[in-house]
């Protein structure tokens, strides 16, 4: 059966291509698809105990059976449209979330903003390269929204995102959650930001004057 192996940020560099189409055996699973990207790509071997697998878009055990025509991502450690939710290559707009959550059903609206640091761990930031597999962060998003809607009933977020070259002090990130209650409001948006660092495939690559590194990798 074929199989569509993607390969972002870190693992992108480290394959050498973005994508690829194999020939794998009839009940293989992903980890025999990651086993055979390895020993197409032997510098993937490196970094391969930190890569998560996703497959056809959701996050998956190596264990996973695998079907003609899936597509299996290998998702390096994240850093930090659908509906509400967008992922865009232009600069962002503050009051744009803000207002797709807004009703008459809720009194607050707590937006957080992201922005691009100019030092980071001690090193001068010249810029932020963002990428995204923005179909499954698309579904991140989603993901959260749903768990802030069960766990403060009447919640609303939307999640904007930019992927792209970022100069510091450039919005990367606006989150606008709004709830019946303040309070909710603002855990809402915590959440939601926690959420995206830890599981939206989106990477980021800091520029300093001496080089770069993949936030995360180190590499």
């Amino acid at each position: 059966m074929k199989v569509t192996l993607l390969y972002f940020a870190a693992a992108r560099e480290r394959a050498g291509i973005p994508r690829e189409t194999l020939e794998l055996r009839e009940g293989a699973t992903a980890a025999d698809a990651r086993e055979a990207a390895c020993a197409a790509h032997p510098g993937l071997r490196a970094i391969v105990d930190r890569l998560r697998l996703a497959v056809d878009e959701e996050f998956a055990g190596a264990e996973r059976k695998l079907r003609d025509g899936s597509e299996v991502a290998f998702i390096p450690p994240v850093s930090g449209g659908a509906g509400p939710h967008r992922i865009s290559d232009g600069p962002l707009s503050i009051e744009a979330p803000a207002a797709a959550v807004t009703g008459t059903d809720c009194g607050a609206v707590v937006t957080f903003v992201g922005t691009v640091r100019a030092q980071n761990r001690g090193r001068a930031v010249v810029r932020l390269e963002y990428e995204a597999y923005p179909e499954m962060a698309l579904r991140v998003f989603a993901r959260i929204e749903e768990e802030a809607r069960a766990r403060w009933p009447g919640t609303r977020l939307a999640i904007h995102h930019r992927i792209g070259t970022l100069d510091p002090g450039a919005v990367s990130v606006v989150i606008a959650a709004a709830s019946p209650h303040r309070a909710d409001a603002f855990s809402a948006s915590r959440h939601a930001i926690e959420e995206l660092k830890k599981d939206a495939p989106i990477w980021k690559r800091e520029h300093y004057q001496d080089g770069s590194e993949w936030v995360g990798l180190g590499s």
